[in-house]
């Protein structure tokens, strides 16, 4: 099956081919269609499989018969609404709505918090079509009055497993109700538990499930590999592991459990590349990142201390080849580039 059998308008056929895509994921065909439909969607899936694409296109077609050029904000009232449980999702959720748009004239704006409202609340008011959004600071901007839900015609949850383990439900339980009754409803997940099929249950209307992975299963891109060691020998293997030949063309993120245990301290002011450090085992630069850092400093360091350069797109081809995070940040990371990922802390 090809992207043009799934019935694609012209403009996202040529975003698709941009991109360099020519074969749908199986979680992009089965969904599509269905969306296009203008069915509500149960989607399960493991990252990595598309599953952003299987509702930013049918979502983008949907409104292009609403896409305008005029610069009057009043033609570019919020259609979509794309709710993320973490900035960095929506950070990707955007970059992905910006490609696959970029031959319509749709406007689309990505609000998080951790930064100042004033550069988001100019943006609304120019007018977007698409909003992705993390849920507290959508709530901010309802209570501000600097944005309007109530022509909002398709709303996606992605990651709703992410949202429920982090307390989120009561927030979206507030959206819903901002929302106007006659929409189309997109829940994307994961994985789903009963709690997540219960809360579909509440906000979708007849939904189709579907689901490509088996439940609560393990991408089968990450191997798992235990190595039992005393504790005040874990720094020593990790050194060993990581200077191994077969490593040498890889990369790494870390996950260590406190701030504490970071390697090394900061560096003097004044020395390039703040928030980049080098491992005692080699020279190699590494980034670290913590959870109490602001949202600025996290993406310096995701970008290698690069202010030019945006962060998604450095993450993604790194420069650093390492990167050291705490427990607090560990967070769901698209990077292919990885071939193994920690699943718990070093401690």
């Amino acid at each position: 099956m090809s992207f043009e059998e799934l019935g694609l308008i012209p403009e996202l056929l040529r975003a698709v081919a941009d991109t360099g895509y020519t074969t749908p994921t199986p979680i992009q065909a089965q969904a599509i269609p269905i969306v296009l439909a203008g069915r509500d969607v149960m989607g399960g899936a493991q990252t990595g499989t598309g599953k952003t694409a299987s509702f930013t296109l049918p979502l983008l077609q949907r409104l292009a018969p609403h896409a305008s050029s005029s610069p009057s904000p009043a033609r570019h009232p919020v259609r979509a609404l794309i709710v993320c449980p973490t900035r960095e999702l929506a950070m990707q959720v955007h970059e992905s709505v910006k490609t696959y748009s970029k031959h319509l004239p749709l406007r689309s704006v990505c609000i998080y918090g951790g930064v100042d409202m004033k550069a988001q609340v100019a943006e609304l008011r120019q007018g977007r079509e698409i909003v992705v959004a993390t849920p507290g600071r959508l709530l901010d901007h309802v209570e501000g009055k600097t944005i309007s839900l109530s022509q909002v015609q398709m709303l996606v949850l992605d990651e709703a497993d992410r949202m429920l383990d982090m307390g989120f439900i009561p927030d979206i339980k507030r959206i819903l109700a901002l929302l106007p009754a006659q929409r189309q409803s997109l829940l994307f997940s994961a994985t789903f538990s009963e709690e997540i099929k219960k809360l579909a249950q509440a906000m979708l209307r007849d939904p189709q499930l579907i689901e490509v992975a088996r439940r609560n299963a393990t991408a089968e891109t990450i191997t798992h590999r235990v190595h039992a060691c005393g504790t005040d020998d874990k720094r020593a293997l990790l050194t060993h592991l990581l200077t191994q030949d077969s490593y040498a063309d890889r990369q790494a993120l870390v996950f260590v459990e406190h701030q504490v245990r970071r390697q090394p301290a900061r560096p003097p002011p004044g020395t390039p590349g703040r928030g980049r450090r080098r491992h005692p085992w080699r020279q190699e630069p590494a980034a670290t990142h913590r959870s109490t850092g602001s949202v600025q400093e996290r993406q310096r360091a995701r970008a290698g201390g690069d202010r030019r350069r945006r962060p998604r797109s450095r993450h993604r081809r790194p420069a650093l080849r390492d990167q050291l995070r705490t427990a607090a940040q560990r967070r769901r990371l698209r990077a292919p580039h990885r071939p193994y990922r920690s699943c718990r802390p070093l401690r």
